[in-house]
């Protein structure tokens, strides 16, 4: 059995019911491997005057500070006050920081979390500004191409690309539903990373990778359904938890 990795902070994972919610997938299968269905394209919109597109302009890096640690990941931009990162990317913080492409510290209000994905809601005090996602309508299907936008390890701003592998049981067991597998390489700090389609559509979020450089994504049709369900998400503890 492959080992495992979370592409951010290690996190424990609690599962939870929601009707509306995918079923869970058969295994994915190991005897194909899928052709793109054509190049990815980063630079489907128009580039702003400081020449970064608009997928650039929404990602912006989390940082973690608690519990005798400094960690990093990456989120995006829903709207001017809310971001989208990984539950684990946020869990055990004393505080949080947000940082954009060109430089600028948003300080951060509250985090929500939901208990049957991976997912953080994090509201901001103060506007991101700039662009913001657009999320897909419909799940990725194998072999479609994909950009993935983030900050690995913590560093600068960058875009991977791959393929969408097929659906997958989730690798850490925390998901209810479908998780995607994807050949888009990532590491840690990417976790929280949008995951764009060829039209600059959210189509997932990046949460965990393993050792044979797969990396797994919670697909829109999950982030739509806990948007949609405000009652999934709920308050993360400030400060260490035992």
């Amino acid at each position: 059995m492959k080992r495992l990795l979370a592409a951010g902070l290690a996190a424990a994972l609690t599962l939870g019911g929601c009707a509306v919610l995918p079923a869970s997938p058969a295994p994915m299968p190991t005897d194909w491997v899928p052709e793109p269905s054509a190049e990815p394209e980063l630079n489907n919109v128009a580039l702003s005057p400081d020449g970064f597109s608009a997928a650039q302009r929404m990602t912006v890096r989390v940082r973690n500070i608690g519990c005798g640690s400094v960690s990093t990941g990456t989120g995006f931009a829903l709207d001017a006050f809310h971001l989208v990162t990984n539950r684990h990317v946020v869990s055990n913080s004393q505080s949080v920081e947000v940082s954009t492409h060109d430089g600028r510290s948003i300080d951060v209000e509250t985090a929500s979390v939901t208990t049957v994905a991976d997912i953080a809601i994090v509201t901001t005090e103060t506007s991101m500004g700039g662009a913001f996602a657009v999320r897909a309508d419909e799940d990725p299907a194998a072999g479609d191409a994909i950009t993935v936008v983030g900050y690995p390890n913590g560093g600068r701003l960058t875009t991977t690309t791959g393929v969408v592998l097929g659906p997958a049981e989730d690798p850490i067991g925390g998901s209810v539903g479908t998780v995607l597998a994807t050949s888009a390489v990532v590491q840690p700090g990417s976790s929280g990373s949008p995951v764009l389609n060829e039209e600059g559509e959210v189509v997932g979020v990046v949460y965990a990778k393993n050792d044979s450089h797969q990396s797994f994504i919670v697909p829109v049709s999950t982030l739509n359904s806990l948007l949609a369900q405000p009652s999934l998400l709920v308050p993360e503890p400030a400060g260490c938890q035992g």
